[in-house]
Parts: C-alpha cells; structure tokens; sequence
C-alpha cells in the first residue's frame, strides 16, 4: 500500500543566506516528513511500462538525458527531502526525493533548469509522481541530500556548515555536477577556509602512515582502524579530487601543501601523492612525490611469478582455491586476497614499497635523468654575466677562473656527497649555502659575485620547476 501524504509547513525563505536559487513565495516554510512517520510505509512499486528520462553523466560535454527502463525495485521516501506539497519527484538508488521545482530551476543554465524547461508533448511529465519519477545516477542518496540541504537549510544551520566537511564536500561535487556555479563556489570558498585554518584541522586528523594501506586500482583507503580513521583519509583525497574536479585553485594549493608535509614524514604518503598526481595529472605534485619515493624507500612490483609462486606456497582448500588465470586478473575476487601478493601501496615484509609497472619505469626514468644532470652540473659551473666593471680590467680572467675552482671543490665536499645521487635540488642548496660561507674571493668582482649566487638560485628553481619533466615517459625531461 503506497505511504500517505505528509502534510508540513511549507519552506523557509532563510536560504537566501547561501548562494543558490530563492524560492517562490508560496514556498515559505520548510515541510519535512519524519522518519518515525515513514518507517512503516515503504513503497514497493513496480516499473513503469514505458522508458524514463535519466539525468546521467555519460556526455563529457555535459549532462544529457539518457532514456533508461527502470527496474522493479524497493523505493522508500526520504525522510528529510519528501515534501507534500513538492512539485518534482526525483529518484537516486532506491530514495524518492520530493522538492520544489521553483528551487531547483530558477538558474536556467543548470541541468535542472534545461531539464525543466523541455516540451513535454503528449507524454506524461515525469517527476510528477512515486510512479514516474526522473531517475538521477551517479550520486548516493545520502549526496544528494546534502545537497538540497543548500536549498532549505535556515540560518543557524548555515552558519555551521563549515564544520561538517562531509556535508560540504558533497554539495560542492552535486553542484558542479548540475552546474550550480555559485552554490558550488560559495561550498568550495567554505571547505578552503576551514582546510586553511592554523593549526590545520586535516592535518591533524589523517591517521599516522603505518595503519593503513592505499589500493592503486581504485584509489581507495584501506584501513584495519576506527571509522574515523577511515573518514579522514578519505576526505584528505577527496579534497584534491574536488579541487581538481572544480578547478578551484586555493583549495588544490593549500591541499598539495597540506599532503606535501606529510609525505616528507612516511613513505605512503609519498605513495599516495605519487598516485594521486598520475591520476590527476598534477606535475606541481608529480614531481616531488617521486623524488620522495625514490628517497625514502626501495620499491619492488608485483610480477605474475611472485603470485604464482605465493600461490603455489599457500595451501589449497575448497574455499581458496582459484586458478592461476583469476591470480593475474586485475579487480580479482575476493578468494584471490587470501593468496595474493601484497598490494600495491603497502610495505612488504622486506621493508620494500609496492608499485605498479608504470610507477617503476618513471622512477628509473627520473634517477636516470636526475643523475646524468647533476654530472653536467657538476663538470660545469652555472655560466653568469661579468660585471661591466670587471670585464673592462684584467681581472675578469681570474674572476672566472675563481668561480670555476670553487664549484669544482664545493660539488665534492662530503656534505654533498653524503645527499643522494639523484637528488640534485638538494646538493645545489648545499653548494649555494658553501658559497654563502665562502667569504671573501680572491680575483673575483664583487658584483660578480652577486651574479654568480643568483646563478645558483636560477639553476634550482628551473630544476624544481621541471622535476615533473623527469619522470615523465615522453622525453620532456631530456
């Protein structure tokens, strides 16, 4: 038997406080159905006949409507966002969500407000009833709520919203999926102020390293602690996501920041912001999270002979049992876990960090590259301009011959060579700080002098800049 009405004032006008689509006077108040009301009166309805317009994500040019035949499913009326007086019915997963048109297509460059506004013809307008709904994928139901929290939510609730990251994490992806450009602008502006306070609450909430591991096939965190534990991970490479979704430059800023200061202190850290920096293609992130990598840990990759030879050591019983075919298959089931090699991000028994095929091949690039470079640094100083004063004298032979020599001892002082070998950043600040100490110079200008320290400075920034090139598979960095 299909759920009652719930009758409820009508919605509140204190919304206009975010920056979304007000609503029509005659949506003054806010009618809510409870979810004792609702708990006995879960709707079992059978699929339409005819095929249902589906907001989907399936064009990258934008968000299209795609026909799709809805199944026969359990559907339940959410308890926060199932108005009475709602004039548009959506569906995600198995929720019917009841709202006001007016609040959602008041911007007619939204998805919903192009929705809208199509003709109809003969057919019966969709949204109208539990029956007919417009089906949305791609979002959770608990999403979608926080999102249209940003169209109901009263003043209190709004000026708290920035303490609930998760709330506004989703509304800021829902509305750049739909295209509410200022709601999603105003949620991205709130989550990088609260991100960017001092100290920084990320910062101290993501677990230490060595309790989790991260899986590179789905990008997932995977952790045998508590939920909050797992809830802050997540949200630190959701952030990124986020910010690199929308574009939102302070937050992806102040966010690689954030996970720059903690990969200097783990491995997995590293491993994560390597990861994270192919998926998105960040090169101001790429760059130092595989120095990181290469400094910190000795990796090894999974080979198909170490998982058959781990198979082959483990026991076989009915319930482990799968052939060697699913072992080397990605996405493997979950039988396949118990004799598997480690995973890709987690640290083997021998201290070595996992990586895939591509991660290795980059960093073998990048110490080649890295390494060949400082050997031609080494054998030649950093070329400057001589001062016109010195280039009119005698001196200007021993000023160079001056410069050469220094470079020549200072490149190989045990401060140096104690530093990696392809960590060539770190070796010229050594060099640099030498020369800071060197003092006075014999037979060089003193405005030569000058030019050859901010030689130095132009040669480890245009490194640091172009790190990302190192490791690239293109050549960029040749």
């Amino acid at each position: 038997m299909e759920a009652p009405a719930r009758s409820s004032p009508e919605p509140s006008t204190a919304v206009s406080a975010v920056p979304s689509p007000s609503a029509d006077s005659e949506h003054r108040k806010r009618p809510r159905c409870t979810s004792e009301a609702l708990s006995d009166h879960t709707l079992t309805l059978p699929s339409p006949k005819k095929p249902r317009t589906t907001l989907d994500s399936t064009d990258s040019n934008g968000w299209e409507l795609v026909m799709a035949q809805a199944s026969t499913t359990e559907r339940k009326r959410d308890p926060e966002y199932y108005f009475e007086d709602g004039s548009c019915i959506f569906l995600v997963e198995n929720t019917l969500f009841n709202v006001h048109r007016t609040r959602l297509s008041n911007d007619s460059t939204t998805s919903f407000g192009s929705m809208f506004s199509l003709p109809q013809g003969d057919l019966d307008v969709e949204g109208k009833s539990d029956d007919n709904p417009i089906v949305l994928t791609g979002d959770t139901p608990a999403e979608f709520r926080n999102f249209l929290w940003s169209f109901y939510a009263l003043p209190p609730e709004i000026s708290k919203a920035s303490e609930n990251l998760r709330l506004m994490i989703d509304v800021a992806r829902v509305s750049n999926k739909y295209g509410f450009k200022n709601l999603e602008t105003w949620s991205l502006n709130t989550v990088h102020e609260y991100v960017n306070r001092k100290p920084s609450p990320i910062l101290a909430t993501v677990p230490p390293a060595h309790t989790y591991t991260f899986s590179s096939d789905s990008m997932t965190t995977r952790t045998m602690t508590t939920d909050t534990t797992i809830q802050s991970t997540e949200e630190l490479t959701k952030l990124i996501r986020l910010a690199q979704l929308c574009n939102h430059e302070p937050l992806l800023t102040t966010m690689i920041s954030h996970l720059k200061q903690l990969m200097t202190s783990s491995v997995q850290y590293a491993y994560l912001a390597m990861t994270l920096a192919d998926e998105l293609d960040i090169r101001s992130l790429r760059g130092v999270a595989y120095l990181e990598v290469m400094h910190k840990a000795v990796v090894v990759r999974n080979t198909k002979t170490d998982i058959d030879l781990k198979a082959m050591m483990t026991p076989q019983t009915p319930s482990t049992a799968v052939n060697s075919s699913m072992l080397v298959t990605p996405g493997v089931a979950i039988l396949a876990e118990a004799v598997s090699a480690p995973k890709e991000g987690a640290v083997d028994k021998d201290g070595r960090l996992v990586i895939n095929r591509t991660q290795q091949l980059r960093l073998l690039t990048g110490f080649y590259r890295l390494t060949g470079t400082w050997e031609r640094l080494r054998m030649t100083p950093p070329a400057f301009d001589h001062a016109s004063s010195c280039g009119a004298t005698w001196h200007q032979h021993g000023c160079t011959q001056s410069w050469a020599e220094f470079w020549k001892e200072k490149t190989r002082i045990d401060a140096v060579l104690a530093l990696g070998l392809a960590d060539v950043v770190g070796r010229l600040k050594q060099v640099h700080k030498e020369y800071e100490r060197w003092g006075s110079a014999p037979y060089m200008h003193h405005d030569c002098r000058s030019a050859a320290r901010k030689a130095i400075v132009e040669v480890i920034k245009k490194i640091e800049d172009g790190l990302s090139d190192f490791f690239s598979e293109s050549g960029e960095g040749e």
